[in-house]
């Protein structure tokens, strides 16, 4: 063969014209680091939910099985008991009467809360003139701090110099002993935990009002409907998602509301007024000889409470969803 020929069929080494650049190699990343980066994004949280609201609980729950006495709080040598705290929650004379209050403080509250904000919600989504300056006014009793609310209301439902019974006198009506008579120191609380609660309703429903397109409106009026008919047709179907977080976060709420009761009338007269908050509370630190026990058993119910609650918030969103 000669030398033409060799020539002819040896394939040419590198780059020739016409061919593409030469693709740089790729870096292949380990799996290992983007896992490593996702925990530590991961770690403020755990860290902080573990710190705040795992171990408190643990710490709940522990006292709520044991013994605990001033001495062995401070020493940690109280002995268990298992669920005899509970047995003595149950069987104590003011358990009945904690649990219909809390049931009948929680779900008043609860609903003229909703009430009232949802209509002061469908009012101020009309802007008109002043508008925001008097939604910025209704929010006052949410901004200010509860003890200040929680004795402005003392002051003004006291039986001998409040204004409620100064206004009532003027209409020829008698005084009435708000916070000292058992048939009105629950509604007294009530009244007041409505008053702060309701801004807090009107600020979430109002946003979810101003979500739904205006045009659904504009094709119910051409179709004759009235503000009624819009309303139950449009509006509070479509506020369905923003009402069930509402009505849900201000039962986890109301639940624990201790603060308020507390400092208008202490549970009293006669526990007609204490709820599992308050007397969650008078058991563990009320009296001379604290029963940390007891006590921690009446809040590790309230928690039992407020889990049932969303898990059925949960429960019935997912099927929202899913229909």
């Amino acid at each position: 063969m000669s030398n033409t020929t060799q020539v002819r069929h040896r394939r040419p080494v590198g780059n020739h014209r016409g061919a593409g650049p030469t693709a740089p190699p790729r870096v292949r990343r380990r799996p290992g680091s983007q896992q490593w980066a996702a925990w530590a994004f991961l770690a403020p949280v755990v860290l902080y939910l573990a710190l705040f609201y795992a171990y408190p609980l643990y710490r709940n729950i522990d006292l709520s099985l044991r013994n605990y006495t001033v001495r062995s709080f401070v020493r940690g040598d109280a002995p268990f008991t298992g669920l005899k705290n509970y047995r003595t929650v149950f069987d104590d004379p003011t358990f009945a009467p904690a649990l219909l209050h809390t049931v009948v403080f929680t779900a008043v509250c609860l609903v003229f809360q909703y009430a009232i904000g949802l209509a002061l919600a469908v009012f101020f989504n009309q802007n008109f003139r002043l508008s925001a300056t008097l939604r910025a006014l209704f929010l006052v009793p949410w901004l200010l701090p509860l003890i200040v609310s929680a004795s402005t209301w003392s002051w003004m439902l006291n039986s001998e110099s409040g204004v409620v019974n100064a206004a009532l006198h003027a209409v020829g009506i008698g005084p009435v002993n708000w916070l000292t008579s058992p048939s009105w120191s629950l509604t007294s609380v009530i009244i007041a935990n409505i008053w702060i609660g309701v801004p807090f309703n009107l600020v979430v429903l109002y946003s979810g009002l101003q979500s739904i397109p205006a045009g659904l409106y504009e094709a119910a009026a051409l179709d004759g409907a009235g503000p009624w008919r819009r309303f139950w047709s449009i509006t509070f179907p479509l506020l369905r998602p923003v009402s069930a977080i509402t009505l849900l976060l201000g039962l986890v709420y109301t639940l624990k509301v201790f603060d308020i009761i507390w400092i208008m009338t202490k549970g009293g007269p006669a526990d007609s007024s204490t709820t599992f908050a308050t007397w969650s509370y008078q058991l563990g630190f009320g009296n001379l000889l604290p029963a940390f026990g007891p006590g921690a058993a009446v809040g590790n119910l309230l928690v039992v409470a407020a889990l049932v609650f969303g898990l059925i918030y949960m429960r019935v969103q997912r099927k929202q969803a899913l229909s």
